[in-house]
Order: structure tokens, then sequence, then C-alpha cells
């Protein structure tokens, strides 16, 4: 599942490629991790959500509720199920991305692999969204089935949208939308770098 990825384009670009409203403007950062905001196109427009529908657990000591956990992957095989399905049938969102990252490498000494589309600066992910009592609105990626190129890094990957689906996602029906949650068939670029997975949380705000 993807728990990180960069949004590195200006505001306005993204507005431009888009054909969205740019909204009021709003800090997020250009590593975005789930628990934090990030930019979606939501209603014809760009706004900032939080990464990730909360989940409020409760202590087993004490049976009060424990600080809510972001659910920033949704796998389109449970779409269908309660916590899923209001936000997939009526609030369909794309998610602005320059590339997504999976950790690689043996536990506790993971390096981050960075994938993207080849000449593709940004992307879009099919996204869903729900306004929330305790982080505003949120959002959550839709995952499908990890490709080829992805080797051992995941076996499951962000829903990436060609720009001809772009509204097809988030104006047809839900059954049109659905159709368009499968894995990746286009090129892929594949960056393995040397940097931890674990490392301080900083980016340029826009």
């Amino acid at each position: 599942m993807c728990n990180l990825y960069r949004m590195t384009a200006p505001r306005e670009a993204v507005s431009t490629l888009f054909g969205a409203d740019p909204g009021a403007p709003a800090n997020f950062a250009g590593e975005v991790y789930p628990g934090y905001p990030g930019l979606v196109v939501a209603e014809g427009a760009l706004c900032a959500m939080t990464w990730g529908f909360p989940l409020v657990l409760r202590s087993r000591k004490t049976g009060q509720p424990l600080k809510p956990k972001p659910v920033n992957n949704a796998r389109e095989d449970k779409l269908a199920t309660a916590f899923w399905r209001d936000s997939f049938v009526n609030r369909r969102c794309l998610v602005p991305v320059s590339a997504w990252a999976e950790a690689d490498g043996e536990k506790g000494r993971m390096t981050r692999t960075w994938f993207s589309l080849p000449d593709a600066a940004l992307f879009a992910v099919a996204g869903i969204w729900r306004p929330t009592d305790a982080w505003g609105q949120a959002y959550s990626m839709v995952m499908v089935d990890g490709c080829e190129r992805m080797g051992d890094a995941n076996d499951r990957m962000p829903t990436i949208l060609r720009p001809e689906h772009w509204r097809q996602w988030v104006e047809g029906t839900p059954e049109e939308a659905f159709a368009l949650c499968r894995t990746w068939d286009g090129p892929l670029d594949v960056e393995r770098t040397s940097e931890p997975w674990a490392k301080p949380r900083a980016g340029v705000l826009f």
C-alpha cells in the first residue's frame, strides 16, 4: 500500500492541468504522509484535505477513544463495504501525484523506491473523500493489484487514471467508476534510492 507520495508541482500548474478552480490558498508539503494535508481535485476545485479517513480505536484497558488512525488506502475490492461505500458512490476525487514511494529492503534498513510515469511531472490517482469530525475533509487513495514493474516492492499500487478517464471517475456512475479500478498497464519509471524509509518529515510548502 502507498504510505508516502510526492506532489511537487506548483498549485497554478495543477489548476491548469486539471481545469480546476484554484480554490483558497492552503499549506501542504511536497512529500505527503498519512494524517497530513495533501492537495486534491474535488467538485471542480483544488483543496487541501487530510490524507486518510480517521478510524477511532478504543483503549483495551480503559475503553476510552484513542487518537484516530488515518486509513489512507482503500482497496478496490473493499469499496462496497460500509467504511468506504458512501464516499465511493457520492464523493470521488482526483489526487495529483508526482511520484509515490514504497519501502524496499530488509526490515530496519529499508530505503525509498520511487515510482512515477515517464515524461510526466504530474498524474492523477483515483481518490475518494468525506467530511469528518476529527480532521475536517479527508481523502483516501484507491488501490489495485501492483504491476510487474513494481517487482517485490509491494503487491498493491495506486489506481492511476489516464486524462481521458478523469471525468468518468468523478462524474460517472459507481459502475462506470469501478470499471477504472484496474492495474496500470503503461510504462513506469522506477528510482531506487539510498534514502532511509523513515526520516524527518520535511517538504516545500505551496
